[in-house]
């Protein structure tokens, strides 16, 4: 089935902007949804795409970076990502997230999925990258990156941490998954 076929049978009434600042818009809307019921149906608008890499080296490894998410209250490993404004070419924004976090640069790269975080709540579209031929040099943070770790491994062992529940960040696990299938993992 086509999927650019099927017709929306959602009716949009009107759209509130409630809250903005420079990483997201929120805005509520007043529907009528698929059963012909009103209702309201909120929106997260993100200001930037998502952009995850996975590097790996010649024998297999690969580089997490772990950091404290303050929505979540906890520290988690994922793979290194970040965020690149809507009209800056993703390939280009994962080359800088890659060596800003890990001081990696990679000659090859390679697209290897895109997604979307959460399609319930937000319109953010993500792209997940193999970044290979790897460089190592210094990393450059961000600011809110200070008490970032890094941290080399096999990449069978961060697919397993995906598999025993230890890496949830939804990119890591979709970017992760995909590039252990490509792989033969």
């Amino acid at each position: 089935m086509n999927q650019k076929e099927i017709k929306n049978p959602w009716t949009t009434l009107s759209g509130e902007e409630k809250y903005t600042n420079r990483w997201i818009q929120v805005t509520e809307f007043q529907v009528i949804n698929p059963a012909g019921g009103k209702g309201i149906y909120g929106k997260v608008h993100f200001r930037n795409k998502a952009i995850g890499v996975i590097p790996v080296d010649a024998e297999g490894n690969t580089w997490l970076v772990g950091q404290f998410r303050y929505t979540l209250n906890e520290f988690h490993w994922e793979i290194p990502e970040g965020g690149a404004p809507l009209d800056e070419d993703p390939l280009d924004a994962a080359k800088r997230e890659l060596r800003e976090e890990t001081g990696i640069v990679a000659k090859r790269w390679t697209k290897i999925a895109r997604l979307h975080t959460s399609n319930s709540v937000t319109d953010e579209e993500g792209f997940i990258y193999l970044a290979e031929d790897l460089e190592h040099g210094a990393n450059n943070l961000e600011e809110t990156e200070a008490d970032m770790k890094v941290w080399k491994l096999p990449l069978k062992e961060a697919i397993d941490m995906v598999m025993r529940g230890e890496i949830t960040d939804s990119p890591s696990v979709i970017g992760l998954l995909t590039l252990g299938r490509l792989k033969g993992i």
